[in-house]
């Protein structure tokens, strides 16, 4: 039986601006189980990337309990985020977030050097993460000589190489034409199937409906949140 990945409960994020307190997120209620496959959703201002980075210990709550893999994460300060956030969530970004003068395998390998491994078994491990996502001819090549779609893999694999409990990606196709955007998705069901957690933060219907739920924020509270009954698949 899955056993709960994430559990957040009354989740509240406010902001000053000027003289104005803004209210991000006012009261969200969030369980989500190994191996669920998530959307988030809402429009501008809705609340769903301060979600995210609250989800991806990126910030903290203003109120609130955020359990993440039986860890309370809530009251941590930046350092004790840091090091969470580098064990248990592998990020996904629209913008990719490679270090231009790093080979694929350089890149897919960082996150590893926050772990203490040695340079061997970094080297070994990041090969493995690439070839999981069918790069391993382009894996010396630097982000300028691969297209969009060959960068995002390699910001997959990044994200997969450190074994997180939760794939955490942010508009992940946005910056990838029509074929590639189907291309990532694809892979993106082929890590679920491999038992990995995906929670997708997205304005676009059309990449929600490949998540299994989709829960949809409007002002800071959770407007609905729904079993996805005929979720896109791929043979």
């Amino acid at each position: 039986m899955n056993k709960e990945i994430i559990n957040i409960k009354g989740i509240k994020k406010f902001y000053k601006v000027g003289t104005q307190e803004v209210k991000a997120l006012n009261g969200v209620d969030i369980s989500i189980m190994q191996n669920e496959y998530v959307a988030i959703m809402g429009p501008s201002g809705s609340g769903k990337s301060t979600m995210m980075n609250i989800l991806g210990c990126l910030d903290s709550p203003s109120g609130g309990s955020y359990i993440l893999n039986g860890t309370d994460v809530s009251k941590m300060v930046d350092n004790e985020l840091a090091e969470v956030r580098n064990k248990e969530i592998g990020f996904i970004f629209q913008s990719f977030n490679l270090l231009p003068r790093y080979t694929a395998l350089d890149n897919v390998a960082l996150p590893l050097i926050y772990s203490g491994l040695g340079k061997a078994e970094r080297d070994s491990r990041a090969k493995e993460a690439i070839e999981s996502v069918d790069l391993t001819d382009r894996m010396h090549h630097k982000p300028n000589e691969l297209s969009g779609g060959q960068r995002q893999r390699v910001a997959v694999a990044r994200a997969l190489v450190n074994k997180p409990s939760i794939i955490l990606a942010d508009e992940p196709t946005g910056n990838l034409d029509s074929k590639t955007s189907i291309d990532i998705m694809k892979l993106f069901a082929k890590i679920h199937n491999n038992g990995n957690t995906i929670i997708v933060v997205t304005h676009e219907e059309d990449i929600a409906k490949h998540a299994r739920r989709i829960i949809r924020l409007r002002d800071g509270q959770i407007e609905s949140d729904s079993v996805n009954d005929n979720p896109i698949t791929y043979n």
